[in-house]
C-alpha cells in the first residue's frame, strides 16, 4: 500500500496528480469530501505561500548581511579611537576609563578546559551516528574536541576524530558492534576530565 509522502516537493506532485484525477475522472470519484477545485486552491495557496517564504529568507539574509558589514565598520573604527588612545595616555586607566576603556589586563596562564556536559546520540543511520553535547562550563577555552570510541563494555578507548564544534558526524561506523563513545575538551594547556559516555549499535 503507498504511503503518504513527508517531503513537500512529493506532496505538492500528489496534491496535482490528485486534482487532475479528481478532474479528469468525475464518474468514478463523484462526490468526493474536497472538490478538485478546493484542492487546487489550497495547492495554490500554499505554493503562493512557499515562495513568500524563499522571498523572506532572501531578504533577511540580505539584511543580515548588511547589519554585520555595518557592525565591522563600527568596531574597526572604535578600534582605531582606542588604539589611538592607548598610546597617547599609556595604560592609564582614569584618563582610558574617560571613554570607558581600561588598560591592558595582566596575562593570565592558559588553563585546560572543563568536562564536556551532556554527550547525546540522538540519531544514528546505516554506518553513521551522530553526537551531540554541551561546552565545558570552567576552565580554560576549549580549541577542539577529541572524540574517542572503545568496544563495550572494556576495549581500548581509541581517537576517531577531532571536532571544533559541540556536535559530529561519525561517518564509517563499523556495523553491528557495540560502541561507546565519549567526548574530551582541549586547547594547548591541556584535556579536560573525558565527558560521560554514550553507547550505540551502529545498525
Amino acid at each position: 500500500m503507498a504511503r503518504f509522502p513527508i517531503r513537500e516537493p512529493e506532496i505538492k506532485s500528489l496534491a496535482q496528480n490528485i486534482v487532475t484525477g479528481l478532474t479528469g475522472n468525475a464518474a468514478v470519484f463523484p462526490t468526493p469530501p474536497v472538490t478538485a477545485v478546493a484542492l487546487q486552491a489550497k495547492l495554490d495557496s500554499f505554493i503562493t505561500l512557499g515562495n513568500e517564504t524563499v522571498a523572506a529568507r532572501a531578504a533577511a539574509e540580505q539584511v543580515t548581511a548588511t547589519k554585520d558589514a555595518g557592525l565591522v565598520e563600527l568596531t574597526d573604527a572604535m578600534k582605531g579611537v582606542l588604539r589611538y588612545a592607548e598610546t597617547t595616555v599609556g595604560n592609564d586607566e582614569v584618563k582610558l576609563a574617560l571613554l570607558g576603556w581600561g588598560g591592558q589586563a595582566a596575562s593570565v596562564a592558559l588553563q585546560p578546559p572543563g568536562q564536556a556536559r551532556t554527550l547525546e546520540a540522538p540519531r544514528q543511520g546505516e554506518g553513521w551516528v551522530f553526537l551531540d553535547w554541551k561546552e565545558p562550563v570552567d576552565g580554560g577555552a576549549v580549541a577542539s574536541y577529541k572524540i574517542e570510541r572503545r568496544l563495550r563494555p572494556a576495549g581500548d578507548w581509541a581517537l576517531i576524530s577531532i571536532a571544533l564544534e559541540s556536535e559530529a558526524t561519525l561517518n564509517n561506523q563499523e556495523r553491528g558492534k557495540d560502541w561507546e563513545y565519549r567526548v574530551i575538551a582541549i586547547n594547548k594547556a591541556g584535556e579536560g576530565v573525558p565527558s560521560n559516555t554514550v553507547a550505540a549499535v551502529v545498525v
